[in-house]
């Protein structure tokens, strides 16, 4: 059973993770930035899980990246593209409105 609820829980929290991500990414964040900004908030993320999903919210246009080698380690830093501000508000909003839904039904 423990399993079971294991494998709901990460599937649950697979969809809000992309969200979590793009609430962040109002002012630019590098990887490591950004987990301790979701840490903060209570939302742990793992290396292996954050990488991929920047890549992939880049590949979408979602985000926009540059590095910064100003210092001596180089830093990739991720910011929300035009699209991703807009795609961003929808999901939010997506977001208030599934959780009023399922709150006036649990």
């Amino acid at each position: 059973m423990s399993e079971l609820i294991f494998s709901l829980k990460t599937e649950l929290r697979r969809g809000t993770l992309t969200l979590a991500v793009l609430s962040q990414l109002q002012t630019p964040q590098y990887g490591y930035s950004l987990a301790q900004r979701l840490e903060e908030n209570n939302v742990t993320i793992d290396q292996s899980t954050l990488y991929p999903l920047l890549r992939r919210l880049e590949k979408q246009e979602l985000l926009t990246s540059e590095w910064d080698t100003t210092e001596s380690r180089p830093r990739k830093y991720y910011l929300l593209s035009e699209l991703g501000q807009e795609v961003f508000k929808q999901l939010k909003e997506e977001w208030h409105n599934t959780s009023m839904q399922l709150n006036s039904m649990l």
